[in-house]
This record gives C-alpha cells, structure tokens and sequence, in this order.
C-alpha cells in the first residue's frame, strides 16, 4: 500500500505550492489586464478630437475605483497567499 500512496502524497505535496502561485498569477494579472485595458480605452479617446476628447473623463475616473479595487484585491490575495501557504508548511513539516 505503501508503493502507491508514497507518490501520490509526494505529488500532492508538489503540486499545492504550483496551483497557489498559478492561482495568485491569476488573479494578479486579470487585475492588471483590466487596468490596462480601460487605460489604453481612455487614452485612445484623449488622443481624438471633439467629443471624444471630452468623453475620455469617463474611464480615468473608472479608473480610480478600479485602483482602490486592486488594492483589495492585492490584501485579500496576500492573506490567502500566506494563510494558505502556513496551512501547507504545517501538512508538511507535522506529518498526521
């Protein structure tokens, strides 16, 4: 029984620390992505004439909620990073 639950614990225990970084990249970079994305809208709409020029106001000042927004998000996604990560640290160094 041995044989086969060794590896797998093994790969249990090297995969948690991959899926929590992938998890953490993840939300990091669709936080930014968006950001940017309203960014470039924004600055698209400054560089036109007209209207359009009066109308870029509208994404930068979506622009400063979405800011504190990511700022959440960031703490939220530390704490997670960190209690997930003392939950992992304790599975591994107290075995049951």
């Amino acid at each position: 029984m041995a044989l086969l639950l060794v590896p797998i614990e093994l790969i249990s225990y090297v995969f948690k620390p991959v899926s929590l970084s992938i998890r953490l990249f993840a939300n990091m970079m669709a936080g930014h992505t968006l950001l940017k994305v309203i960014a470039g809208f924004a600055w698209t709409l400054g560089a036109c004439s007209g209207i359009l020029f009066f109308i870029h106001y509208v994404p930068l000042f979506i622009l400063f909620p979405l800011f504190g927004l990511e700022l959440g998000v960031a703490l939220i996604q530390s704490f997670v990073f960190v209690i997930l990560l003392c939950i992992y640290l304790n599975d591994a160094i107290n075995l049951h």
